[in-house]
């Protein structure tokens, strides 16, 4: 299994996104993380992230979740298409519950496991990797998806929770302490990164960066 996990974009290693996912080839781009901002906002953090990823000489397309909910067989064939997954930031609770929509999640953990995908993302997109979502809502407001459709569950690719964005300028609310401070209190299993961390798993090693 492998995973790069960080808290802005590449933060400081690039080259170790590049070296993980065995050099440039063709990335699926999933932002419906940023499902709930306003549409050209959407559209303008889509081009921003294929912009990063033709940069390091990759083949970004983007995969919206919405457009396979009740189509497992054209989403499976998207990702068996694609050596890596690029799951930006945005609302942590908007993309855990767009994945879930046609399995997308099911799918998506499966070809992370066996070895058959690469699994990259920066805020939201690394704490979903996580067991539980819970702690987040410091964060991020649960409210931007309906009661319905909210999902506590994180994919469970690791067994910690992370706190994006530490010490950084854009925790502007200072939502990293909160989350800290509960996980601590609950005795969570938690990893702090800042803008220039990330947290990598290739095979038997796991280790912040």
């Amino acid at each position: 299994m492998k995973l790069f996990l960080a808290s802005y974009r590449f933060g400081a290693h690039a080259p170790e996104f590049t070296t993980l996912t065995g050099g440039p080839g063709r990335v699926a781009v999933i932002a419906n993380a940023a499902d709930c901002w306003p549409a050209a906002a959407r559209e303008s953090a889509v081009l921003s992230e294929m912009r990063g990823l033709r940069e390091l000489g990759y083949e970004p397309e983007e995969l919206d979740l919405r457009q396979y909910d009740g189509r497992p067989d054209a989403l499976a064939t998207r990702l068996d298409a694609v050596s890596t997954v690029w799951i930006r930031g945005g609302n942590t609770f908007v993309l855990r519950s767009q994945l879930r929509f046609g399995k997308a999640d099911e799918a998506l953990v499966s070809r992370v496991r066996d070895g058959s995908l690469v699994y990259a993302g920066y805020s939201a997109g690394a704490c979903i990797a996580s067991p539980s979502l819970r702690g987040v809502e410091a964060a991020d407001d649960p409210s931007d998806v309906t009661e319905h459709d909210l999902v506590w569950d994180g994919l469970g690719l690791v067994d910690l929770a992370f706190v994006p964005h530490f010490g950084s300028v854009l925790d502007d609310t200072d939502a990293g302490t909160s989350m800290v401070d509960r996980f601590e209190r609950e005795r969570v299993p938690y990893l702090t990164l800042t803008d220039e961390q990330v947290f990598v798993v290739d095979g038997v090693r796991a280790e912040r960066l």
